[in-house]
């Protein structure tokens, strides 16, 4: 019997779509080996994929069982998670791979809801992950996370995160008290925020989701400069006056060099809590308009749901309150597809050097 031509495997696997991504797996494809009718391929996805896995790995033997000669085929899925590229300038953060920034051009579109949501859905999927809160003037994520006491630290003065549903956290809201008036002006609060970020101890992080403060004012552009974001996520509503903003925000990031991941759409329909019917109330298909005028993707589209405000009102978001339900299951396919776009960035070559001290 003839055995298949590996090279041209090779090249089919590698033409083929990854459906969280958008494009072929390309260099995701490592190696294929063939002996005996049996093939062997190596796939180094670099996203977490706990939830897809077994979906793709029957995608990839199914091609492979198309040729001729293959008796067998053994699949070896990896999805390790490598540093990308960030602004030009500026080193990336101890113990973090990547930085995710969370944006919205306005207020109001439930922004800190989908941040919050969406490190738990990456925690879910198989990586590790923490949330900075940047609202420095309205800490969200504290009441949204259920944190609670002071965090603790080291013996050279760092901040040890907190911890919630498996994630670390930090907040400005776990610093001060809850009805402190945060009564600082542009340069305080960016200074606050670098601080914070650069002193908390973060432990081995994949991914560290920023939940930045709402607009594209002074203060959201200089912490998108001064911050090492490698990817970001813009958050709407269909409403025509959040599109607008939508425009702006992806402008900012743009001008500061840093790649828009994609749009999320928040507030698509409404979901009658009584018959589970679903309505547009805010208008239909702005955020695929949007996405189409930037030359974004849409990354999902998430329902105003009243069990979804109930959960973080109560520190339990919806993707640890009811890991199995629509809401989760929607979150974390809008998180596999925001890590699988990271993934295709490049990778960050500005390597830390260990310390070297010389003893007699």
């Amino acid at each position: 019997m003839s055995q298949p031509n590996r090279d041209a495997l090779l090249d089919a696997l590698r033409a083929l779509d990854d459906p969280e991504s958008g494009a072929p797996f390309g260099d995701a494809i490592r190696a294929v080996a063939v002996r005996d009718g049996k093939v062997a391929v190596d796939v180094e996805l670099g996203y977490p994929a706990r939830g897809v896995a077994d979906s793709l790995v029957r995608r990839i033997e199914s091609l492979v069982r198309g040729f001729d000669g293959v008796d067998a085929v053994t699949v070896d899925l990896g999805s390790r998670i490598r540093a990308h590229a960030v602004q030009g300038g500026l080193k990336p953060l101890d113990g973090v791979r990547n930085v995710i920034a969370v944006a919205s051009g306005k207020g109001g579109v439930g922004k800190s809801t989908v941040a919050a949501n969406l490190a738990l859905a990456l925690a879910a999927e198989g990586a590790r992950v923490g949330i900075l809160d940047a609202d420095i003037y309205g800490p969200s994520q504290p009441r949204m996370l259920g944190l609670s006491g002071k965090p603790g630290t080291t013996e050279n003065r760092r901040i040890l995160p907190l911890q919630a549903h498996g994630i670390q956290a930090m907040s400005i809201g776990v610093l001060v008290s809850v009805d402190q008036a945060m009564i600082w002006r542009g340069p305080m609060a960016t200074q606050a925020l670098q601080q914070m970020l650069s002193e908390t101890l973060w432990d081995d992080l994949d991914y560290l989701v920023i939940d930045l403060p709402p607009g594209t004012g002074d203060v959201q552009l200089t912490l998108a400069q001064r911050i090492p974001v490698a990817g970001s996520l813009v958050v709407t509503t269909p409403q025509d006056v959040a599109l607008d903003d939508v425009r702006r925000a992806v402008a900012m990031f743009r001008k500061v060099k840093v790649p828009v991941l994609g749009v999320i759409e928040n507030m698509s329909t409404h979901v009658c809590s009584n018959c589970g019917a679903e309505e547009p109330i805010f208008g239909r298909g702005g955020g695929a308009r949007i996405a189409e005028e930037t030359g974004l993707a849409l990354l999902g589209e998430l329902p105003l749901d009243a069990a979804l405000g109930r959960s973080t009102d109560v520190g339990r978001p919806s993707v640890a309150d009811d890991p199995d339900g629509d809401a989760a299951l929607r979150f974390r396919a809008i998180a596999r597809r925001a890590a699988a776009r990271l993934a295709r960035q490049d990778l960050n070559t500005a390597i830390r050097m260990p310390k070297i001290s010389i003893t007699d």
